[in-house]
């Protein structure tokens, strides 16, 4: 009789434990920016290179606008054309800072509950170029406010993320040759 309840806890321990754990992570190496302004964040960033992964894999000319919700959450438009498809995607979710709202350090979620790593590892002081480390190893982009980005931010982004741990050879370097 004992042993019909336990099944039922240690599953919904298990999904309690992945929900939590979902959410907000960081690469051990890494480290969030400080004095952090999420208002200079906001607006369109075109994606330069990313470690390629199944959610964006075949996209170019891919970019990203962040904009405040109501509730103070950050609004993720996400849009990429897809080369195999020959068509637009996009994909819509929010944001929310894991910590304080001046620290890079937030977690993102395109499918309800389930939330990952983002976080601004580094940024220039007039916010025009981001490296930005996803919750592990596996995740990583740089981005710009224009189609490109000046060789010496590029080598410098590079460096750091050597140093976090990245394995830069496998970076996608993303076309801008399409108008959206």
């Amino acid at each position: 009789m004992k042993t019909k309840y336990i099944v039922p806890i240690l599953i919904g321990a298990g999904i309690g434990f992945a929900l939590y754990s979902c959410g907000g992570g960081i690469p051990k190496n890494a480290q969030a920016v400080t004095n952090f302004d999420s208002n200079k964040y906001l607006g369109k960033w075109y994606e330069i290179a990313r470690l390629d992964y199944k959610w964006e894999r075949d996209l170019d000319n891919v970019t990203a606008e962040y904009s405040l919700n109501d509730d103070k959450t950050i609004k993720v438009d996400n849009k990429g054309y897809n080369v195999k498809k020959d068509k637009w995607e996009q994909s819509v979710g929010k944001a929310r800072f894991v910590k304080k709202d001046n620290i890079g350090m937030l977690k993102v979620s395109f499918f309800g509950p389930f939330y990952s790593g983002y976080n601004v590892v580094a940024i220039d002081s007039d916010y025009k170029y981001a490296l930005v480390a996803g919750e592990s190893l596996k995740y990583m982009w740089i981005l710009s406010r224009e189609k490109t980005i000046p060789e010496s931010i590029k080598a410098d982004f590079l460096i750091k993320a050597q140093e976090i741990g990245y394995n830069v050879t496998d970076l996608v370097w993303v076309k801008h040759d399409k108008a959206n």
